[in-house]
């Protein structure tokens, strides 16, 4: 008897078909995987070529990733005479900016020189600024003379208005004459010679036409300074300005630095009042002016007492004085001459009286007004010499004419009043009691002599030489009576 089958094996032929079915299907997985990678291959090729080509492209051309933060562009004023006052209001411009990144300071020039010592600080704070400084002789008709054109020359661009000048930077006197041929003025002007010529060659500009606006006082016009290579472009307006600084690039203590002005933040620090009126009053003509006219009215005071209007208003003037006196450099020896000039003129017309030795005084105050500022550190400080010799005249004149017609009131009887009384001549009247009166100005008064030994009888003619409370004290003038 034959077993049941419990499971007969699939036949060959079905084995085989499973065996094709599956082996195409590995190899059609494979190749779909070798394809997509192979794709995603290409596509990181494509994306790093578009990268690289990008990078590689201009910078006008990149797309902008971000915002670009807008550039603070501070304006700051150098206006007026180069001195202490300007020197604090510099510090504190540079104190202000010091640490804002990407700044650029542009300061606005009109100045017609100053001191040597206050320049160089001022040149020192560009040099070691940390951001690029701007100098823009502006507006029209302004100056860079003397002094203003070294801190032109030590800028990190130099730019000017049309219709403005440059240069004229020779050494004089505190009186703006010519410092002199001698050894020392050889010695000054070489010396500022050589500063000049070292900041025309950091900053790549014409080191002879720049040596010359000192040794030759040679003076430029604004096209003539951009002819010259003495600065960099004219510029008329802001915009102007604006336009030609964006895109330059500057030499900032070694590093080159393109100046991006595209989009910038303008602002503008302004000059205090504080230091405004400081800088008036360092001026070397109003320092000069305030001590005559200080001394002058402390005098009028003295002489003539009006309720101290001149006591204080000359108390004011010395103190305006004495403050530019000592922000500037002054010649002792003129200082000397001058007040004793003015003491000259003082004792002469209160004890002499005779005008001449006045004279002799307003000489010495001259020559002390020529000396006062003839001192190292002025080289670059002018005065006029005129305004010295004008001043002096004029407030001299002016002060004889005025103490003069002062002493003659002083001389001038009185019209009114109890003093008018005294001098008046009158006659003895017997009045009640047997006291004798007399009649003065309209009125009866009680008289008495000045001396006890004189007696006063009716009729009597009699001075009045002095008044007390409601009682004349007389004396005869044709009665010589006497006990």
């Amino acid at each position: 008897m034959k077993k049941k089958n419990q499971g007969s094996p699939p036949p060959i032929g079905v084995l085989r078909a499973l065996s094709a079915a599956l082996c195409f299907f590995c190899v059609t997985l494979a190749s779909s995987c070798e394809v997509s990678l192979a794709a995603g291959k290409l596509q990181q090729t494509e994306a790093l070529e578009a990268t690289s080509d990008e990078l590689s492209a201009p910078l006008s051309q990149q797309r902008p990733q971000s915002r670009q933060k807008p550039t603070p562009v501070y304006f700051a004023q150098l206006d007026g005479m180069i001195g202490v006052p300007m020197e604090e209001h510099m510090e504190r411009v540079f104190d202000e900016i010091r640490g804002v990144q990407d700044a650029i300071l542009i300061l606005k020039m009109d100045t017609p020189g100053g001191l040597v010592t206050s320049m160089s600080r001022i040149i020192s704070l560009i040099a070691d600024s940390d951001c690029p400084v701007v100098v823009w002789v502006t507006p029209s008709g302004a100056s860079a003379a003397s002094a203003g054109a070294f801190i032109v020359m030590a800028s990190h661009v130099a730019a000017m208005t049309p219709g403005t000048n440059i240069g004229a930077a020779h050494p004089v006197t505190g009186l703006g004459g010519d410092i002199g041929d001698n050894d020392m003025g050889r010695k000054v002007t070489n010396d500022l010679a050589a500063k000049i010529r070292s900041f025309a060659q950091e900053r790549v500009r014409n080191e002879e036409v720049a040596e010359s606006m000192v040794t030759e006082s040679v003076s430029l016009t604004a096209r003539e300074a951009l002819d010259s290579e003495i600065i960099d472009f004219l510029a008329a307006d802001e915009d102007e300005l604006f336009d030609k600084l964006d895109g330059r690039w500057v030499d900032l203590k070694g590093h080159p630095v393109e100046l991006s002005l595209e989009n910038r933040d303008v602002r503008r620090i302004e000059m205090t009042f504080s230091l405004l009126a400081l800088e008036l009053f360092s001026r070397p003509d109003i320092a000069y002016l305030a001590l005559m006219a200080g001394i002058f009215l402390l005098v009028l005071e003295a002489r003539a007492p009006g309720g101290f209007v001149f006591g204080v208003s000359g108390v004011i003037l010395l103190l305006i004085a004495a403050y530019g006196m000592r922000v500037l450099p002054v010649n002792f020896t003129g200082l000397t001459l001058l007040v004793g000039g003015i003491l000259v003129v003082i004792v002469d017309l209160v004890a002499v009286g005779t005008g001449l030795i006045s004279l002799a005084g307003i000489g010495a105050m001259l020559f002390g007004g020529l000396m006062l500022y003839r001192t190292p550190g002025a080289e670059l400080l002018n005065i006029s010499a005129g305004f010295v010799v004008g001043v002096t005249l004029v407030i001299g004149v002016m002060f004889l004419v005025v103490i003069n017609l002062v002493y003659k009131a002083l001389r001038t009887r009185p019209l009114s009043g109890v003093d008018s009384m005294n001098g008046e001549i009158a006659k003895v009247l017997s009045g009640s009691g047997g006291s004798p009166m007399v009649f003065v100005h309209g009125e009866y008064w009680k008289a008495l002599p000045v001396e006890s030994y004189l007696i006063l009888m009716p009729g009597d003619e009699v001075e009045v030489i002095r008044v007390e409370s409601m009682t004349l004290y007389v004396k005869p003038v044709k009665s010589g009576n006497k006990t």
